[in-house]
């Protein structure tokens, strides 16, 4: 028997935090979809299934759908009915106060004040939605919560623990061709040995035997690598506890060839190998010398 696919349906009060809650079970691996009219939301999933590229989607409906709106309790209870499918509900909510200084905030203006205040349209939506706040599986009240909380909170309710998902992407590269504008971290191992003015390693990179070996077979390198190595091991667990779902780690030498490739496969391999999900890219191994 296959498994169920998971269905997530994130609703609640404007400005209370959908957009956070949004990008926070996208990192858990859900497609989400945003602003979904409740009588497609069938469809919609009887389209996934058939694909079966995904078992985990969410959808964000709100009081955005309006004229829909009252359609969203029968559709949920249709869902809860269908044995293919284990439903979720997340209400997310916050005092009056705090929404309406979030709008005074981003100077939006309320979906569903029309002519009126924020606060005349705030009191409109919870008057809606307050069938649907008793209904739902997990209500969070994000009056007090920091964007960071809010991800933490979610993927405790729907991940397999806060940064379960911790991904890693390694690059080399090299500095005459820019610094990375999406590194976390950079490092720069131009003062390792230069295989570059080898003539027999020149024209190779750090994916050769020859030049790893090279590198890492001088005290320097084997140093720095070793304490590189564990700096990266006692502060990953740092990032995953602030909320971080990814880290690119930089490493750069000159031309991005030989040092840089060589570090950086070797450290890859060793957090691999402490049980991180890691990715490695050469981005300007073969450009020109």
């Amino acid at each position: 028997m296959s498994a169920k696919m998971e269905v997530l349906i994130i609703t609640g009060m404007s400005g209370a935090g959908k957009t956070v809650a949004v990008h926070s079970v996208e990192d858990l691996g859900y497609f989400v979809i945003d602003n979904m009219i409740p009588s497609l939301v069938s469809k919609f999933i009887n389209v996934m299934e058939e694909s079966h590229q995904y078992n985990k989607v969410a959808m964000v409906i709100d009081s955005r759908a309006r004229g829909f709106y009252d359609q969203l309790g029968g559709t949920i209870a249709d869902l809860r009915e269908r044995h293919d499918l284990h439903v979720n509900v997340i209400f997310l909510d916050a005092t009056d106060e705090r929404l309406v200084s979030r709008y005074k905030e981003t100077r939006r203006s309320h979906p569903l004040s029309l002519h009126g205040t924020v606060l005349q349209g705030i009191r409109k939506e919870r008057q809606l939605m307050n069938g649907l706040k008793s209904r739902s599986d997990v209500v969070i009240d994000t009056t007090t919560l920091t964007p960071h909380n809010l991800k933490v909170r979610i993927a405790d309710y729907f991940g397999e623990g806060a940064g379960s998902n911790f991904y890693i992407e390694v690059m080399s590269f090299g500095f005459k061709y820019g610094l990375p504008l999406d590194a976390d971290v950079v490092m720069d191992v131009r003062f390792l040995p230069n295989p570059f003015y080898v003539p027999a390693l020149k024209h190779l990179t750090g994916n050769d035997t020859a030049v790893q070996e090279y590198v890492m077979n001088n005290p320097t390198a084997q140093n720095f690598y070793r304490h590189f190595l564990q700096l990266l091991k006692s502060t990953l667990p740092g990032y995953i506890h602030e909320g971080k779902s990814s880290l690119t780690i930089a490493i750069g030498c000159t031309g991005g060839q030989h040092r840089s490739v060589t570090i950086a496969n070797r450290v890859a391999t060793a957090l691999k190998k402490n049980h991180y999900t890691v990715n490695v890219h050469h981005r300007d191994i073969g450009k020109a010398q």
